[in-house]
């Protein structure tokens, strides 16, 4: 987010060779970070999942996974900000050629390297952690490759290369922010599968494969919402405010019909979609269930979403965190447990309070947004 910030602005301000240098302080810091999350993640992955509420036995056999994902971090952390680097840049174009890059290579790797083929030994769960890191691995290289030699918008030279304190101060400090958010929106997801897990195994496998089809629903909705966040960044940079505002709403009413659409085919087909995963009732029920309930909020989701990625594009990191903050952590996870044990509503309990949540979301975004004290954020 931070390095999205900074480099759009620069963009807008037409000063390149200050844009690239954000952009390598933002892979410098990447580098950095990954460090501290791939050591403690490696050796203590059985932990985590034993605090997630997994068996011993489920975690000894499938912890590999979780360990060789987080030792790995490295990659996602580059291929994420290396990314957000040509997005703000303009060049949404060669994130996505990275991103079929990366999918494509581990789409080929996975079966390989789980089931085991010819001379490649079976290597299970395990096998899809090495897959995707090496698709990952491979398209950061093309990254790389693009930023070092390539025509994009964005250009870095070696000779040029140095820290540069003052703009990394500056990106550490927007990524309080940023990071604030995620940590909240990611421990706040953590939470409410801990709590599902209390009503059985099979739940937790429902909800899982529901909010994954979700994801995958939401990946155009997050496409158009980076593009508001670029539009946002370079409009404030070429002194434009009003029309970075205009491209906002824009891009909120074409998100908003997107989401709306989706919304309604996931709510009146939930058991199609499941049944693409899994042939067992007892995971198509309350996956099915999952996904009636929470695609009934997609219009929320949609406009709150491109709110929150305009703040972010402004460089005010600190809005949206303290808006997660309000609505997952003091309203959505003491609602789900709420709802989900206190008061007997089970599983659906945790399943509307998403709705609710994403929803006040969404109102909080609008009215802070409309305020406009975010066209005074200097980055």
């Amino acid at each position: 987010m931070a390095t999205a910030a900074l480099v759009s602005r620069r963009i807008g301000e037409k000063k390149p060779i200050e844009a690239a240098n954000a952009a390598f302080q933002g892979i410098l810091a990447g580098l950095l970070v990954s460090l501290l999350i791939a050591v403690p993640g490696a050796i203590y992955a059985t932990d985590l999942l034993l605090l997630m509420g997994m068996s011993a036995e489920v975690s000894a056999s499938f912890s590999s996974y979780t360990s060789i994902m987080l030792g790995g971090n490295m990659v996602i952390m580059l291929l994420f900000i290396i990314n957000a680097v040509f997005r703000s840049a303009g060049d949404a174009a060669i994130s996505m050629r990275v991103l079929i890059v990366a999918n494509s290579i581990n789409i080929v790797l996975d079966p390989m390297l789980i089931f085991g083929w010819g001379p490649i030994p079976e290597l299970g769960i395990a096998g899809a952690a090495i897959a995707t890191n090496i698709g990952r691995g491979i398209a950061v290289i093309y990254q790389l490759y693009i930023l070092f030699r390539g025509n994009g918008r964005i250009k870095l030279f070696l000779n040029k290369i140095r820290i540069d304190f003052a703009v990394m101060a500056k990106l550490i400090r927007i990524s309080m922010g940023g990071i604030g958010q995620t940590v909240i929106a990611t421990s706040s997801w953590i939470v409410m599968v801990r709590i599902i897990s209390v009503f059985g195994s099979e739940i937790v496998a429902g909800y899982t494969i529901a909010i994954r089809i979700i994801i995958f629903t939401l990946l155009p909705s997050w496409g158009i919402s980076n593009a508001a966040a670029t539009l946002v960044g370079q409009n404030l940079g070429a002194k434009k405010p009003d029309r970075a505002e205009r491209s906002v709403w824009l891009t909120g009413r074409i998100n908003l019909g997107l989401m709306g659409f989706i919304g309604i085919v996931l709510a009146v087909f939930p058991e199609f979609f499941m049944r693409i995963f899994i042939d067992d009732p007892a995971v198509i029920n309350p996956g099915a269930q999952a996904l009636r309930i929470i695609s009934i909020g997609f219009l929320a989701y949609g406009m709150g979403m491109v709110l929150i990625h305009a703040f972010n594009g402004a460089g005010d990191t600190r809005t949206p965190t303290w808006i997660n903050l309000i609505c997952f952590w003091i309203i959505e996870i003491p609602l789900a447990y709420l709802l989900a044990i206190p008061l007997g509503v089970g599983e659906k309990g945790v399943f509307l309070s998403i709705v609710i949540a994403e929803t006040l979301l969404t109102i909080m975004a609008f009215i802070m947004f409309r305020r406009g004290k975010w066209k005074e954020n200097k980055v």
